[in-house]
């Protein structure tokens, strides 16, 4: 391993011959000169690691010094060393991205540790993280084999979803297939969970808040206490929540933070239109035919949403000034930004968001979004580049702006499908990949939670004898008929529908403007 070069920057170095024979004796090599212009012809012929820079010198300045060096490599960490307090050098060194900021006297252990901080930052933070999740592995792997509610489930997911994101920003590979095989049996147990008990929550009293439920139990309370602009956003997992949560941070406080339970199917025009109605799937074709669409019928199914909402806000008996608005498209997304203003006196303004739900469609239809979107972290990482960037986060800021409590949630989540479960329906049987109705549907039972009698489920009956299925784990439906070409398609895209903590375990999120 090299040795790490240091650059120190101090027209009177000769004082500093105690700090660099301490740094000399930690193995570290300390080039030395006394000016800045010095320094920037040292930085032309030789590489250094890190910049010790004193702010005061004759000739060019620290900060001018700080300048020249950031336009020659801006990756560079320089370490800023002053006498001087005064605020505004602070602020002129920080705006130019230093590493660091000392005040002399420096003693040598402040120097090491600012070299620790800047120099060895990736490796303790990996050698600490790996230590950590070492750690949790053992107590996640008890908890798996253990926890036998909503409740439990809902934490130790929010738990993996914590390790998954702090394990792929360091260097360990081997920690990372470990988690993700532990995410593998965890969505296994959680499907033989949610076999087991999905259908009693539907018809008894120890249940989590679901798709129907989240409006007046979640969201009704919130209304009390101002305007409220409520965000859904369509097809957004947990962990795409917290990728972009810091970015919210700036504008909005979070007050609660809850994850509820999508209905099944984990699709949009079952569990958003239950979001808008207070009613599961039977029960709005039954009070609602017109606005209720099987899998089968003709024409969009998530078109009457509003009027679904405004048929609960009056069984509710809710006095409410509200609006709802779908973006679906940027230019829409542009067009509500630039009139905003206009919700201002509205007690609610109900927002759907389409971009997540059309982003995870494209990625089967469009090579570039499968390689931008190639697996989780990318996924994520998309998804926080649109956030940052999007007609959604001007709305949001103007909010703020107005006074607006926050809510974001969403429908349902969504999951990289890997591997094929073949199926054999009629012409009539359902498209979507992850759960499927129909007739006469030939399955292999292990591979699915079964409801052969969807009224059990609160779901419609398409016909006397349909059934639905939905798919466990990452799995995927596929006919038997060009089974290869169907599954090379289809592998490695995200899907939703079905059985998995990424579908049903979704967050319910409460901010108040700063």
């Amino acid at each position: 391993m090299n040795k790490i070069t240091i650059l120190w920057v101090d027209d009177e170095i000769d004082l500093l011959k105690p700090h660099i024979l301490f740094l000399e004796n930690k193995n570290y090599d300390v080039i030395t000169c006394q000016s800045g212009q010095d320094a920037l012809e040292v930085l032309a012929v030789q590489r250094v690691d890190i910049v010790f820079l004193d702010e005061n010198m004759p000739g060019l300045s620290g900060l001018e010094t700080l300048n020249e060096i950031k336009q020659k490599d801006g990756s560079l960490p320089v370490v800023m060393i002053t006498k001087s307090e005064e605020e505004y050098i602070m602020e002129e060194a920080i705006g130019s991205k230093i590493a660091d900021y000392l005040i002399k006297p420096v003693n040598p252990h402040q120097i090491l540790l600012s070299l620790k901080k800047n120099l060895d930052h990736s490796r303790l933070v990996s050698q600490k993280t790996s230590a950590s999740y070492q750690q949790q592995f053992q107590k996640i792997s008890m908890d798996l084999s253990m926890v036998n509610t909503y409740e439990e489930w809902a934490d130790l997911y929010r738990r993996l979803i914590y390790w998954e994101m702090q394990l792929e920003e360091i260097e360990d590979s081997g920690m990372f297939e470990i988690l993700e095989s532990q995410k593998l049996e965890a969505n296994s147990q959680f499907s033989k969970f949610i076999e087991r008990n999905y259908e009693g929550w539907l018809h008894g009293e120890d249940k989590p808040v679901m798709s129907h439920t989240l409006f007046k139990s979640w969201v009704v309370p919130e209304l009390e206490k101002g305007p409220t602009l409520c965000v859904v956003i369509d097809n957004l997992r947990y962990d795409q929540w917290f990728a972009f949560e810091e970015i919210l941070s700036t504008f909005y406080r979070k007050e609660s933070e809850r994850p509820f339970y999508s209905i099944l199917p984990t699709a949009t025009q079952y569990a958003r239109n239950a979001i808008f109605s207070g009613l599961m799937p039977s029960e709005m074709e039954k009070k609602h035919p017109d606005w209720w669409k099987n899998d089968t019928d003709e024409g969009g199914k998530n078109m009457f949403e509003d009027k679904f909402l405004d048929a609960q806000i009056k069984r509710l008996s809710l006095n409410l000034k509200w609006e709802y608005h779908k973006i679906t498209s940027l230019r829409q997304g542009k067009n509500l930004a630039q009139n905003f203003k206009s919700q201002k006196d509205n007690d609610l303004t109900v927002l759907v968001y389409n971009f997540v739900d059309m982003l995870s469609h494209s990625k089967t239809e469009m090579e570039v979004i499968k390689e931008l979107a190639s697996n989780d972290k990318a996924y994520r990482s998309l998804t926080q580049s649109w956030f940052k960037n999007s007609p959604l986060l001007d709305i949001i800021q103007q909010a703020q702006l107005m006074g607006m409590r926050l809510i974001i949630t969403t429908d349902h989540g969504t999951i990289n499908v890997k591997q094929p479960s073949k199926v054999i329906g009629d012409k009539e049987t359902s498209l979507n990949l992850r759960y499927k109705t129909g007739r006469s549907l030939t399955f292999e039972k292990k591979d699915v939670v079964e409801a052969p009698i969807p009224a059990d489920f609160f779901l419609p009956r398409i016909t006397m004898s349909s059934s639905f299925i939905f798919a466990k784990n990452d799995l995927f439906f596929a006919y038997p008929n060009n089974f290869n070409h169907y599954v090379s398609y289809y592998r490695n895209t995200y899907q939703h529908g079905g059985v998995s903590l990424e579908e049903m375990i979704i967050p319910f999120v409460v901010l108040s403007p700063k």
